[in-house]
């Protein structure tokens, strides 16, 4: 037997699994393709020769208007060398080298539907030079709530298309991206970056929903999926719409957020360019001849979204469905998961002031899918005192918790059994359509009745704190 550990809350569930288990470890299972390169040089070299476009300085000018769009603290690393702070001084001095006024370079954050960050966050990830440089006049958060929020319509699948104002009225527009392993279309940045960071909520429910999160191409994280071909063609609606092309800086980043190639110019390019390394670093094959009958994970308290991601019952939901499609090519439709979570129903109301009136309306359905097109999760979606403190009060938009619905619920259309160890308040684990168990020893002897004796088990242990996460691939 072999003795592991598991993210649980604040701290590790210590459990015993067959020396025959297969453990997905960084540095031990898998670790960054070879090759350093120097982030401030693989920058300014990409900003100098970018992919469809003349070089970076070259496009600015003296009256010109500039908005650079970066991702929020959800991803991307907050130390010296992130992606953030060095290709953000680096395009404004670009820019300035080419004319450009600073006065007339804005800086915004885009958020989608995430909580608006606050200047001590800025400080924090983008560095203190850069923050008081652009704030408070030209460094915003985009609001998914704007009353000016552009309307383009609907694009040629029927995808609403929305874009913040800022970016669509100038001169030139700059959007940061993380090349990252995603469970939503397979990576981050590209398209993803302009259509969820930039757009309202109602372009955001036109993907973020089970018509298409519920579809066989969603499992597997692929960037062949319906999603990653909505986030396209979005994103070049938004681009027709606004009469130009986004000038995209992404960064190819590993476990640690660290840079590892940065490419530059026309979105469809670099998508092209940056996918083949990111692939290399996302792609984990591992050593089992035949998909996982158990899928074994932990959950920590605080990852990703934010501070109750492990114990706020959708969002812990999300957590679970998305490392299920991280690891769908490495585990059988039919098979079992157990997922160890605290559950102690802490919703987090300070950040996430909708979720629990969502999980309580949610209880009314035996479908989460007949949920989400209710009157109910339409009323609290658009409910005015959320959406005030979504765009005033640092909180997600409250149809944030109706998109975690849609990824979360995919664990019960896509196994026989979710077991949810440890959960100190079970009614939320079954609210969400987990068996809670006191001990993992129970849910362990529970899914070998559903698989059968001697299963083969994928376990994932610091899936959530570990870093940047990857797809996992069965040789076969």
């Amino acid at each position: 037997m072999q003795e592991v550990k598991l993210d649980y809350g604040d701290g590790y569930m210590t459990v015993e699994l067959p020396d025959s288990a297969t453990v997905v470890r960084y540095g031990q299972t898998y670790t960054d393709p070879p090759g350093v390169v120097d982030p401030v040089e693989a920058t300014r070299t990409a900003l100098r020769n970018p992919l469809g476009f003349p070089p970076l300085r070259e496009l600015g000018g003296a009256d010109k208007k500039v908005v650079i769009g970066f991702p929020d603290r959800v991803k991307g690393g907050n130390q010296t060398n992130c992606h953030r702070r060095i290709a953000i001084p680096l395009i404004v001095e670009e820019l300035l080298q080419g004319g450009t006024k600073i006065k007339n370079i804005t800086l915004v954050c885009a958020i989608g539907l995430h909580r608006k960050n606050t200047l001590e966050e800025w400080y924090w990830y983008l560095g203190k030079e850069i923050v008081d440089r652009f704030w408070p006049d030209r460094l915003v958060n985009h609001d998914a709530e704007a009353p000016d929020l552009c309307d383009f319509g609907t694009d040629e699948m029927g995808n609403v298309v929305q874009c913040n104002r800022l970016m669509s009225e100038a001169d030139l527009s700059i959007v940061l991206g993380h090349c990252a392993g995603n469970p939503y279309g397979g990576y981050s940045g590209g398209y993803k970056m302009i259509v969820t960071g930039l757009s309202g909520w109602r372009s955001i429910a036109s993907h973020h929903c089970p018509s298409t999160m519920h579809r066989d191409d969603w499992l597997g994280a692929s960037v062949h999926s319906h999603m990653r071909n909505q986030f396209k063609s979005i994103g070049q609606a938004m681009e027709k719409g606004i009469n130009k092309k986004f000038f995209a800086v992404d960064a190819v980043i590993g476990q640690k957020s660290q840079i590892l190639d940065v490419q530059a110019g026309d979105l469809e390019a670099v998508e092209k360019a940056t996918w083949p390394l990111a692939g290399k670093r996302t792609d984990v094959f591992l050593d089992m001849e035949e998909p996982a009958d158990i899928l074994i994970m932990g959950l920590p308290r605080n990852f990703h979204y934010g501070p109750g991601m492990g114990t706020n019952p959708i969002l812990m939901s999300l957590a679970v469905g998305g490392q299920l499609s991280r690891a769908w090519n490495a585990f059988r439709e039919g098979g079992v998961i157990i997922a160890a979570s605290v559950c102690d129903g802490w919703f987090n109301p300070n950040w996430f002031p909708s979720y629990e009136e969502t999980y309580r309306a949610l209880q009314k359905y035996c479908d989460p899918a007949d949920f989400l097109v209710s009157e109910d999760a339409h009323r609290i979606a658009t409910d005015i005192e959320y959406c005030f403190r979504y765009s005033n009060c640092h909180t997600y938009h409250p149809f944030h918790a109706m998109s975690m619905i849609s990824g979360g619920s995919v664990t019960a259309l896509r196994t026989a059994a979710a077991f949810m160890p440890g959960a100190k308040a079970p009614q939320y684990a079954r609210g969400m359509g987990f068996i809670p168990t006191t001990t993992f020893e129970e849910a362990y002897e529970r899914a070998q009745k559903i698989v059968g004796k001697n299963p083969r088990i994928l376990c994932t242990p610091e899936a959530f704190s570990g870093g940047v996460g990857v797809h996992l691939h069965a040789k076969a």
